[in-house]
């Protein structure tokens, strides 16, 4: 048995530097790259994908809201056409920089708070994947399993993969428990190395109650912005490995 094991990168923008991409590349097989509206920059997406291309990485678009200051973790309201234009734009200079790495990307998928929203709205997912497929269709669409991220893929008969995270505690209908609350995210490596396992195995996600919810399981996100990140992911790999469980792209 294998499993998908993805993580947040390219987020450094000019002289600020953000995350262990390099130490993470080692341990992951997908990389969501930032495409410059809420974190990094064209120097930096370059680099990224140079280094993911040389690891056997896949490489991923990870478009979000144009909200830099704010990490793309505020949630705008914004016209959905302009939704559906930034999604394309992002999406264009990530395969316009692969390209010109001689690679293609891999993968897309949403970041932050545009994330989170299309998890709860099923128009505004629908929206924003009609929006990937448009210049993308050619690749898979990560998408939040049990969330209306699903519902939307599946209707749009879209190539997709199904996600769960690493690092995030989840509530009972499926959505992550909102970053100011408690226990919402998981820093402790032993504890997600543990609890990604044990979902993996089980093909459930685990709530923060203990509630098991059944799905399809195709690939584990982890943040690579978190100081813990590079251990987390180290702990996830001995954890499934444990398990009997490989890390391989999807």
């Amino acid at each position: 048995m294998h499993i998908d094991l993805n993580a947040d990168m390219g987020e450094s923008f000019g002289s600020w530097v953000k995350g262990n991409d390099e130490a993470l590349l080692d341990l992951i097989s997908s990389a969501n790259i930032a495409c410059g509206f809420h974190a990094g920059d064209p120097d930096v997406m370059a680099k990224t994908i140079k280094l993911a291309k040389k690891r056997g990485v896949g490489i991923g678009a990870h478009p979000g809201f144009d909200d830099l200051v704010g990490f793309g973790r505020r949630r705008l309201n914004i016209p959905i056409d302009t939704i559906q234009n930034q999604i394309r734009y992002q999406i264009g200079a990530i395969k316009a920089m692969a390209k010109a790495e001689g690679t293609t990307i891999t993968h897309v998928k949403l970041h932050g708070a545009l994330s989170n929203m299309c998890s709860e709205n099923y128009e505004l997912a629908k929206a924003c994947f009609e929006a990937v497929i448009s210049v993308a269709s050619e690749v898979p669409i990560m998408a939040l399993v049990k969330t209306k991220q699903q519902e939307a893929v599946e209707k749009l008969k879209a190539k997709w993969v199904g996600e769960i995270f690493a690092d995030r505690s989840y509530n009972d209908d499926a959505t992550l428990v909102d970053r100011s609350f408690p226990g919402a995210i998981i820093s402790d490596p032993i504890t997600a190395g543990a609890r990604v396992a044990n979902m993996v195995s089980r093909g459930a996600i685990i709530t923060k109650t203990g509630k098991e919810i059944k799905t399809k399981i195709d690939t584990i996100c982890l943040h690579g912005d978190t100081p813990e990140a590079v251990k987390i992911a180290r702990a996830i790999k001995d954890a499934l490995e444990k398990s009997g469980i490989n890390i391989k792209s999807f």
